[in-house]
């Protein structure tokens, strides 16, 4: 099967257009096979071994996302006092989580067990199934951008809060939470890039020829 270069200028619109949305979330429910595609994207990624060791748990609960919510605010107190006193001030001002907000939660989980202690794959670096995971996470993220659906990673929250909240048993490893939902724009570029926190790099500065550092 070809891809047509209608097709494929899309698919670079998606990538170059996906954004770590935090805020203007809107109050629109996903509808149930608009999110059933996004999860057989997410199904569809890459895994080592083909052993696909992802779940997704669905959150829509708010008593759910108040406990999360409460998980969060302690972490990124913690989070904060890691930053020098410039820094500091900053990073306080960003909106960094839309767990309230967003219509719908879903948290990835990785079964490092699942179809056995040794796949094809993962003999020499045993970590392929985490990456496996990470790539069903971005699968997830570009359809959800192809719906027109807003995605933001939740990366300051403690494993523990989640594996509480949501009942995970202690040998599945979590991945993300995810916070999805319709929303009333999308930036034009990352909001870090815009508040200058830090800078695009310049790919050819990051592409080696051959052996490190000998550049193209």
């Amino acid at each position: 099967m070809n891809i047509t270069d209608v097709e494929r200028d899309a698919l670079y619109k998606v990538i170059y257009s996906r954004r770590d949305v935090r805020k203007d979330f809107i109050a629109k429910a996903i509808p149930d096979e608009v999110l059933e595609r996004i999860l057989k994207a997410g199904h569809h990624a890459p895994s080592v071994g083909f052993m696909q060791p992802w779940d997704f748990i669905l959150v829509t609960e708010e008593e759910t996302k108040r406990a999360l919510k409460k998980g969060y605010e302690s972490a990124r107190v913690e989070s904060t006092n890691q930053f020098d006193e410039e820094k500091r001030k900053e990073y306080q001002s960003f909106k960094l989580e839309g767990i309230l907000e967003a219509p719908l939660g879903i948290c990835v989980t990785c079964d490092r067990d699942r179809n056995g202690p040794v796949v094809i794959g993962r003999t020499i670096k045993p970590e392929m199934d985490l990456y496996s995971t990470v790539c069903a996470i971005q699968n997830i993220w570009l359809a959800a951008r192809a719906e027109n659906i807003g995605l933001g990673w939740v990366s300051i929250i403690h494993d523990k809060v989640l594996r509480d909240t949501l009942d995970i048993p202690e040998n599945i490893e979590i991945i993300g939470y995810l916070c999805l939902g319709y929303v009333s724009t999308f930036q034009d570029k990352p909001e870090l890039e815009q508040f200058g926190w830090l800078p695009r790099e310049n790919i050819s500065q990051l592409i080696h020829k051959e052996k490190w550092n000998k550049k193209a």
